[in-house]
């Protein structure tokens, strides 16, 4: 049985492979057959030319029964399948300027999509690499409410993270992690790289075996300070070490610690961190042993240090809801643990609405995902929308060419091609063409989206979209959608009517038809093109707008100094005099205005401590302050003006009465109505000394350009008891060109094996603009790509129509008519559908702009100037678009025309 059905198939098979073969042997046989019937009845007496007409009558018909035969093989379909191909494939060889719009408009179409799709998977839709259960693990999301407002993000400390684990009952795994850029190496050598300190069960949460050694234990990851051991990140081993196997045991400086290599994760391991190439950890590092390389003090109990993310798996059979009231009750109870000598904390701490959330895995999916992220959705709807421009624009081409074929159709028809078969036909060529354009536009998303990951995921090469099975999967069905849209309908529309119409269908009465059906197709290409460059022109205005927000400060000619110790221990004293002479050192330099130490840098790090001012009970719930902390230098350094009173003098040393700047809003938000100089605060405690406010500045813009709750004050550095770690410089001109000068003339006054690392504030602040940015150079580039094949658009249907009508413009003009007027003519038929496309658009605009407002940055959706000028931009372009074809309408000869017709 089984031997008849591999006999069957290698037929079948050798039947489409070696069909003439096949078929030779085929007419073979029969003749074979026939010869030896004819041969039975000229044994009967019968003449030969009577034998072979008897014998071809019993077989039926030669060509009959080859047919039965043919059918009986079951490749009928496949075979006239080949050949429909193959009539698909000459017709595109016979126009091939036709077949190349097509192509490269679905080839834009599609890899915008495929291109945009790649994002949207790395960053929303694919679980992270080796990711043992998804449905179970989630990310941990802490919200309480400040100034009525409630706040939530996935930053906590190590010691609520201990908290958590130890009071929660619906987990099989509590993990902690976080990434930061720590120095590794020695000298000139060192290099500053992501290091990861993840928790011991961290690794449990993924079935990704290390492709060397070992992950930690528990007992390694024990607090305060662990054991000083590494794991190498895979690409980070092969980069470093060459791959070699005898890494193990191999020392690693890190930080102020030396580590010794137990282990390499293996290939694509990236944990959670791999929607950010940058951030990929090149070295795994014990939790524990991470945070007391960071600031060597026990963390058990420091509430305070709130770098860390948090994940769990849930427990089989705990639903998200149970463990969300698990974990909420678990975050209460911390937080009154946190203060257990405080009677009145827990009434505080009932005021601040503690709530646990467990969210995707995906942080871009969490309910505190950026403005990023709705970016990313948005542009994946401008790309889908490009697309269906691209269609409506392959969608004409195919109508109009459907339509010139009319009469050819037509006596196919009459020979006894059924309909269904000349549908299956042009369908097949829609296909074909199509999968030339799906084929472009991997190419195109693989190598011009490329510029698109880097903006979104940094990742402009990683990613190989060719051996991508997710996005290669989306991209045929994406092309599959277009072939059948954009072929089915014109295929229909020109087999309506019947035979005879079809035979005796003129130009004109084909014009007609298609006129109609094409121009509603230009007019949805010109009306989505309207709406995307409506989004272009208000992201434009957003950027400008940002780019131009006064943040209190100067960013342009600011240097942030940061200092890394590597260890060097130093006494409090001895380190705030160094920071001294760095920036006494610094301000004498050459081309530096001038410069101070700092306790905080705005969007990059901040400080700050508990403030009680008298008659509030909790000053923490009107909003969040943050604590600077400068020298006499400060205020010109960063440029911030100070409104009323004034800034710090060298009298405000250590042993003089505390005093304080504070920020117009913090004066307006504590003393509401009145003058806040003189006022008093007391820092750390209700029953410390009193700080005088002597000053106030200016607001500043430091975690957020739109937040309106951000509240600063400042303290001579001398009155602050801790060292800062950071030095701002002003220098003049651009801060990147004196950044690695001004390095190299403060590393001579490092101790040891510390040293320094100079940033333009610029680099830190700018990519707070990321969603502006993205925005305007998402919306510019694809809007720009819609118009282009709007106008492409537009100009095949004007040149088709012109080319259609060359008779009536042939009598127009023989019967007097201006040429001039012809030109407008033909001009008017294009602009009057492109501005009914205008108008439709900028309609869609308005009515979509309040979804949008929350993206953009003090510009209304409904902005005049921005639907003018697109208007302006739109017009102008179908005034080219109609030129050349105008241009021939009016040179038409009606001497020619009319002698040929």
């Amino acid at each position: 049985m089984l031997s008849e059905f591999w006999s069957d198939l290698r037929y079948r098979v050798r039947a489409l492979v070696r069909r003439r073969d096949v078929e030779r042997e085929l007419d073979a046989e029969l003749r074979f057959h026939i010869a030896r019937e004819t041969e039975k009845y000229a044994q009967r007496g019968v003449s030969f030319e009577h034998a072979a007409r008897h014998a071809l009558i019993a077989f039926g018909g030669l060509e009959r029964t080859k047919e039965e035969i043919r059918d009986r093989r079951g490749t009928a379909f496949i075979e006239s399948l080949v050949h429909d191909i193959r009539y698909a494939a000459r017709g595109i060889r016979a126009k091939p300027a036709f077949s190349a719009g097509i192509v490269l408009a679905l080839a834009l179409g599609i890899g915008a999509n495929a291109a945009m799709f790649a994002v949207v998977d790395r960053l929303l839709l694919r679980p992270p690499a080796y990711l043992r259960d998804p449905s179970r693990v989630n990310r941990v999301y802490l919200s309480q409410t400040v100034a009525r407002q409630e706040v939530t993000n996935d930053y906590t400390s190590i010691a609520r993270l201990v908290d958590l684990t130890h009071f929660t009952h619906s987990f099989d795994a509590v993990a902690g992690f976080t990434t930061f850029n720590i120095a590794v190496g020695d000298g000139d050598d060192a290099r500053e790289i992501p290091v990861s300190g993840v928790s011991a069960s961290y690794f449990r949460l993924f079935d990704a075996r290390p492709a060397l050694g070992r992950y930690f234990r528990a007992d390694e990851d024990r607090l305060p300070t662990g054991a000083p051991v590494a794991v190498l990140g895979y690409g980070y081993w092969q980069s470093q070490f060459g791959g070699r196997s005898n890494v193990l045991g191999a020392k690693l400086h890190v930080g102020r610690t030396w580590f010794t290599v137990i282990g390499v994760t293996p290939q694509r391991f990236d944990g959670f961190d791999g929607g950010d190439v940058t951030r990929v950890p090149a070295i795994w590092l014990p939790l524990a042993a991470f945070a007391w390389n960071m600031r060597p003090e026990d963390h058990t109990r420091d509430y305070h240090w709130q770098s860390f993310q948090m994940a769990v798996e849930r427990a089989p059979g705990v639903s998200v809801a149970q463990a969300t009231a698990d974990i909420s009750d678990a975050l209460v109870r911390s937080r009154v643990s946190e203060y257990p000598d405080d009677p009145a904390w827990a009434t505080k701490v009932r005021a601040l609405r503690p709530r646990a959330t467990l969210g995707p895995v995906q942080s871009d999916r969490g309910p505190d995902a950026g403005p990023e992220t709705k970016i990313v959705l948005w542009v994946s709807g401008v790309a889908l929308i490009v697309l269906v421009i691209a269609c409506a624009n392959v969608a004409n081409l195919h109508l109009a060419r459907a339509l010139a074929r009319r009469r050819e159709i037509a006596l196919r028809l009459a020979l006894g091609v059924s309909r269904a078969r000349l549908v299956r036909q042009l369908l097949t060529e829609s296909l074909l063409l199509a999968a030339l354009g799906g084929a472009a536009g991997l190419a195109v998303a693989q190598w011009g989206g490329a510029a698109i990951r880097a903006l979104f995921i940094h990742d402009a090469a990683g990613t190989v979209l060719f051996a991508d099975p997710r996005t290669i999967a989306v991209t045929i069905i994406v092309t599959v959608a277009a072939a059948v849209g954009t072929g089915l309908a014109p295929a229909i529309y020109a087999l309506r009517g019947d035979i005879a119409q079809l035979l005796g269908a003129g130009a004109r009465e084909a014009g007609a038809r298609r006129s109609r059906l094409r121009q509603s197709l230009l007019l949805v290409q010109a009306m989505l093109s309207v709406v995307l460059l409506i989004g272009a022109g208000l992201f434009v205005r957003s950027l400008v707008n940002v780019r131009h927000l006064h943040l209190g400060y100067d960013v342009g000619p600011v240097l942030v100094v940061t200092e890394n110790m590597r260890g060097t221990k130093m006494p409090t004293p001895a380190r705030k005099a160094l920071e001294e002479r760095l920036a006494t050192t610094a301000a004498s330099m050459p081309g530096v205005v001038a410069a101070t130490p700092a306790a905080s840098v705005p969007f990059w790090a901040f400080e700050g401590r508990s403030l009680f001012v008298t008659g509030i009970d909790s000053v923490s719930l009107l909003g969040r302050f943050t604590m600077q902390a400068g020298d006499t230098a400060y205020f010109r350094t960063l440029g911030t003006r100070i409104l009323n009173g004034r800034g710090f003098t060298a009298g405000d040393g250590a042993t003089a009465p505390p005093v304080t700047v504070v920020s117009a809003g913090m004066g307006r938000v504590l003393w509401p109505g009145q003058n806040p100089l003189g006022k008093c605060i007391r820092l750390d405690a209700d029953t410390a000394p009193c700080t005088t406010v002597v000053g106030v500045a200016e607001d500043l813009h430091l975690r957020s350009f739109t937040s309106a709750r951000e509240f600063t004050y400042y303290l001579p550095i001398a009155q602050d008891t801790e060292s800062t770690g950071m030095l701002l410089v002003r220098v003049r001109g651009r801060a990147d060109a004196s950044a690695e000068r001004v390095r190299r003339g403060l590393q001579a006054l490092m101790p040891g094996a510390a040293y320094l690392t100079a940033t333009p504030l610029g680099m830190i602040i700018d990519p707070a603009m990321d969603s502006w940015r993205l925005g305007a150079t998402m919306f510019v580039a694809f809007g720009a790509l819609a118009l282009v094949l709007a106008a492409v658009g537009l100009y095949s249907v004007i040149a088709h129509g012109v080319a259609q009508r060359r008779q009536e413009l042939g009598v127009r003009l023989a019967l007097g008519a201006p040429r001039p007027r012809v030109v407008a003519m033909v001009v008017g038929d294009g602009l009057r559908t492109v501005l009914a496309g205008v108008v439709l658009g900028s309609m869609a605009g308005l009515a979509t702009g309040r979804w949008s407002s929350a993206l953009l940055f003090h510009e209304s959706p409904t902005d005049p100037i921005v639907y003018v000028a697109v208007a302006a931009v739109v017009v102008s372009v179908a005034l080219l678009a109609t030129a050349a074809p105008a241009v021939a309408a009016g040179r038409v000869d009606p001497t020619v025309t009319l002698r040929g017709d």
